[in-house]
């Protein structure tokens, strides 16, 4: 499966859309302002909630939690010895973890499991200035779990820069 992002994805209060390989409308962002943490929602194209995003507020290092239903599923912070390459953890609920790791910022990136990839996030096979790929590799993956990783990856990174 193979996705398209528009670059503005992570406007604090603004909706963007997530299209698929033809075009068609998969994934709302909804963006939400005026809110004391940073928050998100992924909805479906017909707008139900598939996924909560938001930053945990009480935390030693930025972390993003991501929910579903109202359920924990994830939580997301950058691994502390990373020094050449962007690497972040994603500590699942049930006990096991996905790897993100490259050049976040420049959205080139891959998630894995246990040393499997399932997904590259990249600007590289794309001509358009604003917008980047998600290519799911493994057809088992959960789209909307890795659409919310990736969301989340990028907003931490850029915040991070921000910070510098």
């Amino acid at each position: 499966m193979r996705l398209l992002v528009r670059d503005r994805l992570l406007g604090i209060g603004d909706d963007y859309w997530i299209e698929d390989e033809h075009g068609r409308k998969v994934f709302l962002v909804d963006g939400k302002a005026m809110r004391l943490r940073d928050t998100f929602e992924l909805k479906d194209a017909q707008g139900r909630v598939l996924i909560d995003i938001h930053q945990k507020m009480l935390a030693l290092r930025d972390t993003m939690v991501i929910e579903r239903d109202g359920e924990g599923l994830a939580t997301i912070k950058r691994k502390r010895l990373s020094l050449l390459r962007n690497h972040y953890r994603v500590a699942l609920v049930d006990g096991t973890g996905l790897d993100v790791s490259g050049k976040i910022l420049d959205h080139e990136f891959a998630i894995e499991y246990d040393g499997e990839l399932l997904a590259v996030i990249s600007r590289r096979w794309l001509h358009l200035r604003d917008t980047y790929g998600v290519d799911i590799v493994r057809d088992d993956a959960d789209p909307a779990l890795l659409i919310a990783v990736a969301v989340c990856v990028i907003h931490l990174a850029q915040r991070e820069r921000e910070d510098d």
